[in-house]
C-alpha cells in the first residue's frame, strides 16, 4: 500500500496517515493479520517524525483497527461488527458530510450515488 501525504493540507499528518491505513484496510489492500511497518520504518519511508507515526498507530489501536505487540509489532485486526458507539459516530459524520454536500449544491441522488460508488470499492478481508 502506498502512503501519500499532503504536507500543505490543514489535516494533520497523523490523521492523514490514520485515514489512509483505514482506507487500505477497507479496500482490502491490508489484510487481517498483516503486519505494518515498524514506527521507525514507516516514519523513514514517508519522511515524517516517529512521534507522528506513533500517534497514528495509537489511534488505530484505540479504534480497534490494529493491534500492537511489543515483540511482533503492529498488525491489522480482523473486521468486526460496529458497536452502538461507532454507529453514533458514523451518524454524526454523515450528518456533517450531508450538510456540507447540500451547502455546496449537491442533491440527494448525487450524494447517494457518490456514497454507493465509494462503498462498492471497499472489500475488507
Amino acid at each position: 500500500m502506498l502512503i501519500t501525504l499532503n504536507t500543505k493540507s490543514a489535516i494533520p499528518i497523523y490523521v492523514q496517515l490514520r485515514n489512509q491505513i483505514v482506507t487500505g484496510i477497507g479496500k482490502g489492500e491490508l489484510k487481517a493479520g498483516e503486519g505494518l511497518p515498524t514506527v521507525r520504518q514507516m516514519a523513514s519511508d514517508i519522511g515524517v517524525n516517529t512521534m507522528t507515526v506513533n500517534k497514528a498507530y495509537q489511534i488505530l489501536k484505540a479504534e480497534g483497527f490494529i493491534e500492537i505487540d511489543r515483540r511482533r509489532g503492529a498488525a491489522v485486526c480482523p473486521v468486526k461488527k460496529g458497536s452502538a458507539d461507532y454507529r453514533e459516530k458514523l451518524e454524526k459524520e454523515l450528518e456533517l458530510l450531508s450538510a456540507e454536500a447540500c451547502l455546496n449544491g449537491m442533491d440527494r441522488k448525487e450524494f447517494l450515488t457518490l456514497c454507493d460508488r465509494i462503498f462498492e470499492q471497499m472489500q475488507p478481508a
